[in-house]
């Protein structure tokens, strides 16, 4: 029982990586238009503000970071 449920929630965890990411990007030094093209979900809009905050704040450190950017 215990070993069906984990391996329940090891593969709805990486299904669910796999739905944000289209393409590896790095945040941290990619244009606008790679971030938007290469993750699922990201439009140029969130994508210009993903570079908007790196360029003001530097680069992201954790994933947390991300989470300062609004939306």
């Amino acid at each position: 029982m215990i070993r069906n449920t984990l391996a329940a929630l090891v593969l709805s965890l990486a299904c669910a990586a796999s739905a944000f990411a289209a393409t590896p990007v790095d945040v941290n030094h990619a244009d606008a238009q790679t971030i938007a093209t290469s993750l699922d979900g990201i439009g140029m809009s969130k994508a210009n503000a993903i570079v908007a905050w790196r360029n003001e704040h530097g680069s992201f450190k954790s994933v947390d970071d991300l989470r300062q950017i609004k939306g």
